[in-house]
């Protein structure tokens, strides 16, 4: 891995880890917890939510926060021996992705360290579904977009790599 890779991965994970935690300890500060407490940012479609989750996502398994710890650590583990290859220029969207992963993993695993919960905040509703989507936080959209990008890399420009490489 090149030292440029690292301090670019390094300085995204940073920023972005940062500014999930900085959201959350604005919420916990401003945004009492329950609905009656939402801040409500487009009627019927967007508000503001203090909620915490002791469960993954959509709240399973809630309270089996020495599980989440010790898959947590695994998937860093993974996903630190992935970023080893990482390289901003020739795999963008793999490196992109990684680095969203790591972060959005590291933000979440602080509050289960901190708290015993994740804090969720974002609360989106579908009218025309008439879905309440599950609240969520800066570190979710941060996994959410990195597992697409990995994906995407993986299904779609790892075999062009590859025969690149067989070319060369």
């Amino acid at each position: 891995m090149k030292r440029k890779t690292l301090l670019i991965g390094l300085s995204a994970v940073s920023a972005l880890v940062a500014l999930d935690q900085i959201s959350k300890a604005l919420i916990r500060t401003f945004v009492g917890e329950g609905d009656e407490n939402a801040i409500v940012l487009i009627p019927s479609f967007l508000q503001i939510n203090h909620h915490w989750n002791e469960g993954a996502a959509w709240g399973m398994l809630p309270g089996a926060t020495s599980f989440f710890i010790v898959v947590t650590l695994i998937a860093l583990g993974v996903f630190g021996y992935l970023f080893w290859d990482a390289d901003f220029q020739k795999k963008r969207v793999y490196s992109i992705g990684i680095t969203l992963l790591i972060a959005g993993t590291i933000g979440n695993f602080i509050d289960r360290i901190a708290f015993a919960a994740v804090l969720d905040f974002i609360d989106f509703v579908i009218p025309l579904l008439r879905y309440d989507f599950p609240i969520f936080n800066v570190a979710d959209i941060c996994l959410t977009i990195g597992m697409t990008l990995f994906l995407v890399d993986i299904l779609f420009f790892e075999k062009a790599r590859q025969t690149e490489d067989v070319g060369e």
